[in-house]
């Protein structure tokens, strides 16, 4: 296995890693109630997916 002669300076390892850039993650709207929902999730707030019940919430009243 490879092993460094000399060690990589902290700025010479920032300047590697300066292409990466995090994105925010897709959001849509539930079609059942209206609500933002990240993309391929359960929606948190009625448990629709894809017009289909994925999990039963309950009714806090």
């Amino acid at each position: 296995m490879a092993h460094p002669k000399r060690k990589i300076s902290k700025q010479r390892r920032d300047k590697r890693r300066t292409h990466y850039k995090a994105i925010p993650p897709t959001v849509a709207t539930c079609s059942n109630c209206g609500a933002s929902v990240q993309y391929h999730r359960v929606c948190p707030e009625c448990g629709y997916y894809k017009g289909k019940l994925a999990i039963e919430k309950e009714v806090t009243a």
